[in-house]
């Protein structure tokens, strides 16, 4: 993310997605009634009075809208915003969706910026240079490449070894099962994501040993984790038992998920922790909160900049919690708000 600016006489931000996990943040930024304006396409209305068989091709322009709707595209790794153009050359009060993609600028302007909206707009600019992680959960028989991202882990795409049954693809030729599992990584691993091969039995040193052979900087540093699954339970099995805690701890997701774990860990053995938006309101204003967990969909809807100040205060630390991952799900089973406590409140 870059922050291109900031207007507080107008309330509005500038910036620059740079990267697929911006978007997600925008998601978590933008909310109904603001004005974003953005570059788009729009029929000229000068072609109104023509024919529907004519017509005219969509021009570019730049709108603002107010949004009425969010819609955040996992899948397309893009958001959706419906609304009222309010600003712009053309249709004013007419209906319109902007499409919000990597690399394209934006202004939001809202009528009262949350500390907590201006602080995770700052967080995605330091992020964009953190390195996603790519995993590779593999046996004998298939491999998973997976990409952990800023709202959770996505699964990509499965490769199968069709060794024990017919080991000739469609054109009657012999499969390369590693060859296609480094076919797909190249399409969305690069020299800076660290590459994590996991899985039961010895499927992953193999693999491991014929990346070793490719040119150096093809891929990023290679980390080798033992599981007892493969597959994306193998991925989610690494993640939640805390191995390699040190390669997750470089991604936004890997804090979120260790700390969501010794959240649980406190709850149950009745420690330094607790959970619920008053509990952890009451325990903000006492100055005992260490880390505030707060789901990213609480933030959405509420407006928590006192909490987040008293707990700042006491120096404290904030982690927004994403709802797309396993741990968020945790999280928001407990009430959407916990908090890990620097003593135990009586």
């Amino acid at each position: 993310m870059r922050i291109l600016g900031k207007d507080g006489g107008l309330g509005e931000v500038k910036v620059l997605p740079e990267t697929d996990d911006d978007i997600w943040h925008l998601y978590n930024v933008i909310c109904t009634g603001d004005l974003v304006t953005a570059s788009t396409t729009r029929r000229d209305e000068a072609a109104a009075d023509k024919l529907r068989a004519e017509r005219a091709e969509k021009k570019r322009m730049t709108l603002g809208v107010r949004v009425e709707k969010i819609e955040f595209e996992q899948d397309n790794l893009r958001m959706r915003l419906l609304g009222v153009i309010e600003e712009g050359p053309q249709d004013i009060g007419q209906h319109h969706t902007l499409i919000i993609e990597v690399g394209e600028q934006l202004r939001i302007r809202k009528k009262h910026w949350k500390q907590t909206q201006l602080d995770r707009l700052d967080s995605a600019e330091k992020d964009t240079v953190k390195p996603r992680i790519v995993f590779v959960s593999l046996d004998q028989d298939e491999a998973t490449v997976a990409v952990l991202r800023a709202y959770g882990l996505k699964e990509v795409v499965t490769v199968r070894s069709m060794r024990s049954g017919k080991q000739y693809d469609e054109k009657g030729k012999p499969v390369d099962y590693h060859g296609e599992i480094i076919s797909k990584l190249q399409n969305v691993a690069t020299p800076s994501m660290p590459l994590v091969l996991l899985g039961p039995g010895f499927e992953k040193e193999a693999l491991a040993e014929t990346i070793g052979k490719l040119p150096k900087g093809t891929f990023g540093q290679v980390f080798i984790q033992h599981t007892g699954q493969c597959g994306m339970v193998g991925v989610n099995e690494l993640i939640k038992s805390g191995m390699g805690a040190n390669i997750l701890r470089e991604s936004t997701v890997g804090t979120e998920i260790e700390l969501v774990n010794k959240l649980m860990e406190g709850i149950a053995t009745n420690g330094n922790a607790t959970y619920g938006p008053a509990e952890v309101e009451n325990a903000a204003l006492a100055g005992a909160v260490e880390s505030l967990l707060v789901l990213d969909s609480i933030l959405r809807e509420r407006d928590l900049d006192s909490v987040v100040h008293a707990v700042e205060q006491q120096k404290g630390k904030l982690i927004v919690v994403s709802s797309e991952h396993d741990a968020g799900k945790q999280l928001a089973a407990l009430g959407g708000m916990g908090a890990i406590l620097r003593y135990k409140l009586a």
